[in-house]
């Protein structure tokens, strides 16, 4: 049985190393680093599975394994495909919560853009004030011209408000005066009419 086990690890890691040459790339082709991140973690599992092997597991378990060699058998099978398998679920929830696709696929398409750039790319000069100011003013200024275009705007509206307020204050003093002279002109009407009550109302 112990013949079994290894004959059986023989051929999984024969399987594996097909599959990892299968998947080699020539030196000049580039690999996305989503493909890395998942190779990585298929080589990581090759070796988690290589340094516990079957023959180790025996080991561990030599009284079992001489009363129930088939059932060890089984049991490290489950337990390699369950470890296998909760590794990979773990890994899928880090690159879920992580957005870790969209993230490493972004910077392989900054690494492509940059590729066609001749200009040389931005060191550090090795003094933090400076280099500081010559990343961040770029930005700091911009926010200020966008800050002043704001601010132009609201103080034009705002003298068009002031205006409108001016005008309409203007407007409500001529309807003002237009209604005390009409009350003014209804009043010596008034007091016409009751003068002239007054005389016809005097006896002859």
């Amino acid at each position: 049985m112990a013949e079994a086990g290894s004959a059986h690890l023989a051929a999984d890691e024969e399987k594996r190393s097909e599959g990892s040459s299968s998947e080699s790339v020539s030196p000049g082709t580039t690999i996305s680093r989503v493909k890395l991140l998942d190779t990585t973690v298929d080589t990581f599992l090759q070796k988690l599975v290589t340094a516990g092997s079957y023959q180790r597991f025996t080991d561990c378990y030599k009284c079992f394994y001489q009363l129930q060699p088939e059932m060890t058998q089984r049991i490290y099978d489950r337990f390699i495909t369950h470890l296998e398998a909760s590794i990979r679920e773990e890994i899928s929830e880090i690159k879920k919560e992580g957005n870790l696709e969209a993230v490493l696929n972004s910077l392989d398409k900054i690494v492509e853009e940059g590729k066609d750039c001749t200009e040389p790319a931005w060191r550090p000069s090795g003094i933090p004030e400076k280099d500081l100011c010559s990343t961040m003013a770029p930005y700091f200024l911009q926010q200020r011209d966008t800050l002043r275009c704001h601010v132009q705007k609201q103080e034009a509206k705002n003298r068009e408000l002031a205006n409108a307020i001016l005008a309409g204050r203007r407007q409500l003093e001529e309807m003002q005066l237009q209604v005390q002279a009409r009350q003014q002109a209804w009043q010596a009407l008034y007091g016409e009419q009751r003068e002239l009550l007054a005389v016809l109302r005097e006896p002859e």
